[in-house]
């Protein structure tokens, strides 16, 4: 009866040891895996370099929003893409926008004199390397709206203040309309048109004046990197 005792309390911490061993490698496996996974998930944001230029001289002509890719890791779709820009004006006007896409409801939109819709596009539109059957005015492919076209060296994305003449409307039109927007045909404030610069920078965009800094972000949206972000001092 002695040695029986003696052999089972000589086995009993073994089993205990054994068990122990056994859900220690039992815990370390599912944290490999947890985090192998975690490692996997884990998006890498593309490198790339960018120039941009925005400038407000009181009239359409003289005023838009570049946003140019100068070198790239690879090639960047803009349905990947967050714009952000904010600012605070020398006048005290705050203002920016935030814009991703491809969006089922553009940005960017005019009307004609019946109301009916016109040149609706998704700003900042694209041009050059990586956009698509791109037109450099007009009515402006699909293939240019922000979210349907990828980012390379060399692609602008681009957009300027709406203008033509006072019969028509727009930004400036006149000497007298400078840094503001006027009524016509083709523009209309009352049907709460919105062009281009107006959706990137915000509806209060034209109280910029050069010399006043607008903070411009473009975030990868999978990996939530930063790839791209600046101080830009507006030009006259």
């Amino acid at each position: 009866m002695i040695e029986q005792h003696v052999a089972e309390d000589a086995v009993s911490p073994v089993i205990g040891v054994m068990l122990m061993l056994v859900v220690t490698i039992i815990i370390a496996a599912v944290v490999s895996a947890f985090s192998g996974g975690m490692m996997k998930s884990e998006q890498t944001a593309p490198q790339a370099s960018f120039e941009c230029v925005i400038s407000n001289d009181g009239t359409w002509g003289g005023s838009s929003f570049s946003l140019t890719c100068l070198a790239a890791s690879e090639g960047i779709p803009t349905k990947d893409l967050k714009l952000v820009t904010n600012w605070k004006a020398s006048d005290g006007t705050t203002g920016g926008a935030t814009i991703t896409g491809p969006s089922t409801e553009p940005n960017t939109h005019y009307k004609n004199a019946t109301g009916t819709p016109e040149n609706t596009y998704h700003s900042p539109l694209g041009f050059g390397p990586g956009v698509r059957d791109w037109v450099a005015s007009g009515n402006y492919n699909l293939s240019q709206h922000f979210g349907n076209y990828t980012i390379m060296a060399g692609t602008a994305m681009h957009n300027s203040a709406y203008g033509w003449n006072e019969a028509y409307g727009g930004y400036g039109v006149t000497p007298g309309s400078r840094y503001q927007y006027t009524e016509g045909s083709a523009f209309s404030l009352a049907n709460q048109d919105v062009d281009g610069i107006t959706a990137i920078l915000g509806k209060d965009w034209y109280h910029l004046q050069p010399g006043d800094v607008v903070t411009v972000k473009l975030a990868h949206i999978p990996s939530g990197k930063v790839i791209f972000e600046k101080n830009v001092v507006v030009e006259g």
